[in-house]
């Protein structure tokens, strides 16, 4: 298949839109793109944005949400999320991954590939779609095999995967690692116009690591990921792509050195864009002490000094987006022993909450800012529909409660699992309402200033009864035996 994708933002997988109007009240609207910073009303009709503006009627049968004290913004967007549908439905399946977004205040998620099977092929992708859009909450974009079986060999088929739906393609989990292989898939990718997405990472480098090479690894007695596996391969791949003129993108950017040769490209006009993880954002090396395998994920928590320059480089725009690697894990893989035990933690649900606790709160960044690189800067990167509250643009909003005060609860997550090391951590901010295509899908509170019923409405209450209901963690016995495949 040959031809140029569609300059047009890619649209969400179909389903039923709104034909009433919903009417949001009193709230501070925030809205990067088109440099909105007001106490401002929002009317939302047949799936679109249909008007902001100042003390807005509303109308006969529109339904009026009073949004005093709240925080209005353009649906929240995560780039990378591992959904684990097909292959590890005991972790997370596409319903359970999309409503976990819902909570979290992501009105779209973008699905990786490392998948059982793999997403490499025309159906893969169009099966993706068709379990988000049964499921009915979040968008779910799907983001192809760059190589087939992720093997990193014989490139996919792109133009076929593109005219499926996939938004950008990338063997995420583990690294395009033949150089004449990745010059081609950065060549072949212009032609469609979608992003590459490369894990950076050296495996000979990496040779077995399992945390942050540095003191605490050595402290440990653990075998150590040294930074220099993730910035051979930025650097690398940052020749290919000036070579070229591909987009190529940086999944979970997590050193110093690595953001500093990112600054640098984009200062000689290379197309590279580049995502940090919250979990980056925040944590040490040190959360791994004590080999607390919550803490393990890939890339590893880096030293001090690299969390502070990541900071740095998110604030300056060095760093485009934020995303949170959601990776789900079964309780009894991640209770091995740290060497045994696999990479990753959830994200979904505590994005939000960490950042704006730990940055916006800190004065590291502004609102606007995190806004910016969780919205705006992840449509337009992928193309995306949403990234604002223009007029006409699609009705995805997520409405935040900057003031509310909670506490990290893994048992009450909506996600099938329970992986994070920010458990009994308490936050400040957290979303209130999620909006999807004009429809309230999901809300934190029973709120009497809600006239309608939405699909989920979300209790923290609520949630515990139904986790004790069905167990706080699944049984040892349920898991399935299965080893490898750690992100």
């Amino acid at each position: 298949m040959s031809g140029r994708r569609d300059a047009a933002r890619a649209a969400p997988p179909q389903r039923a839109a709104s034909r009433g109007e919903l009417l949001l009240k009193g709230g501070r609207i925030v809205d990067p793109r088109a440099g909105i910073d007001a106490r401002l009303d929002l009317r939302l009709e047949d799936g679109c944005v249909a008007e902001v503006g100042e003390r807005l009627a509303a109308r006969e049968h529109a339904r009026v949400i009073d949004c005093s004290g709240k925080v209005v913004v353009p649906g929240l967007i995560d780039a990378h999320v591992h959904l684990r549908e097909p292959g590890r439905e005991d972790e997370e399946t596409i319903e359970s991954g999309s409503l976990a977004a819902l909570a979290g205040g992501f009105t779209s998620v973008l699905a990786m590939p490392n998948t059982d099977p793999v997403t490499d092929s025309q159906a893969a992708v169009g099966f993706i779609r068709a379990q988000a859009a049964r499921a009915g909450h979040a968008h779910v974009y799907p983001i192809a095999a760059a190589t087939r079986g992720s093997l990193g060999s014989e490139m996919s088929e792109i133009g076929d995967l593109v005219a499926a739906g996939a938004v950008a393609i990338t063997d995420d989990g583990r690294p395009i690692a033949d150089a004449g292989v990745m010059r081609r898939i950065l060549e072949y990718s212009r032609i469609f116009d979608v992003p590459v997405v490369q894990h950076c990472e050296d495996l000979a480098l990496t040779d077995g690591g399992v945390m942050h090479e540095g003191r605490i690894s050595t402290r440990l007695g653990l075998k150590g990921i040294p930074a220099a596996s993730e910035e051979v391969v930025v650097a690398r791949d940052l020749i290919l792509a000036e070579l070229t003129g591909a987009h190529y993108h940086v999944a979970h950017l997590s050193t110093a050195r690595s953001a500093e040769l990112v600054a640098e490209a984009k200062r000689r006009g290379v197309r590279v864009t580049a995502e940090v993880t919250p979990h980056h954002l925040v944590l040490t090396e040190e959360a791994a002490d004590g080999y607390d395998t919550q803490a393990k994920m890939n890339p590893p928590l880096r030293s001090g000094r690299d969390v502070e320059a990541l900071r740095e480089a998110l604030a300056a725009g060095t760093l485009d987006i934020v995303a949170t690697d959601h990776a789900p894990h079964h309780y009894d893989e991640k209770e091995r022993e740290f060497d045994f035990a696999p990479f990753g933690i959830l994200g979904l649900e505590t994005a939000f909450g960490l950042l704006h606790t730990e940055l916006v709160l800190a004065g590291r960044i502004g609102l606007a800012d995190l806004i910016e690189r969780m919205s705006p800067a992840p449509a337009r990167i992928f193309h995306l529909a949403g990234g604002g509250l223009e007029v006409g643009q699609v009705a995805d909003v997520t409405v935040l409660d900057l003031e509310r005060e909670w506490t990290v609860e893994p048992e009450a997550f909506l996600s099938k699992s329970r992986n994070t090391p920010f458990g009994g951590r308490q936050l400040v901010g957290r979303a209130w309402m999620t909006i999807v295509d004009g429809q309230v899908a999901w809300r934190l509170d029973r709120d009497p200033a809600v006239a309608d019923e939405p699909r989920h409405a979300a209790s923290a209450a609520g949630r515990r009864s139904a986790t004790a209901r069905q167990g706080k963690v699944r049984s040892p016995a349920s898991a399935h035996a299965r080893e490898g495949a750690a992100r």
